[in-house]
């Protein structure tokens, strides 16, 4: 799944399932057989579908934390809040646990759009707000692409 960089809009039926549009399902076929996981982001109002190969390296990361540090153990808890293991049934629905739709504010209408390696669900009209921001999208590029293969301070 490394790579992806598309956007999809979806429904959530009233059981909570998104069937995923073909395009998006054939990109995750290799993922599959491992499955996905489900959990809450930390910046935003939104959900973060990971495959569990991917997942099971964050776990990795997060196991070196020293648990003797309070600070560590409140981190590992809150990023690990809401987790859930969730695979596609057999027409390619992805059943959204009724918790983590709650957070999010999902309602019927979905994006769900690649941040590389990852997916985020967004409510709709959540993920239309947040594209809308006032923040100014060339300066952002600036700062944090503008020293990416050089060694110039941007402008």
């Amino acid at each position: 799944m490394v790579g992806l960089t598309y956007t999809y809009e979806c429904k959530i039926d009233a059981k909570g399932r998104a069937l995923l549009p073909t395009k998006l399902k054939n990109e995750l076929l290799p993922e599959l057989p491992n499955g996905f996981i489900l959990k809450r982001s930390i910046f935003n109002k939104c959900l973060e579908l990971w495959p569990k190969r991917k997942w099971d390296l964050e776990l990795e990361k997060l196991n070196q934390l020293n648990r003797y540090v309070e600070r560590n153990v409140r981190f590992i808890r809150r990023f690990l809040a809401g987790v859930k293991p969730v695979d596609l049934d057999g027409s390619g629905r992805l059943l959204i646990p009724k918790d983590l739709m709650a957070f999010a504010g999902i309602e019927k209408n979905i994006v769900m759009t690649s941040v590389i390696d990852k997916i985020e669900i967004w409510d709709k009209e959540k993920y239309e707000a947040d594209q809308n921001m006032e923040e100014d999208i060339k300066e952002l590029a600036q700062q944090v692409m503008g020293n990416i293969g050089n060694d110039q301070t941007p402008l």
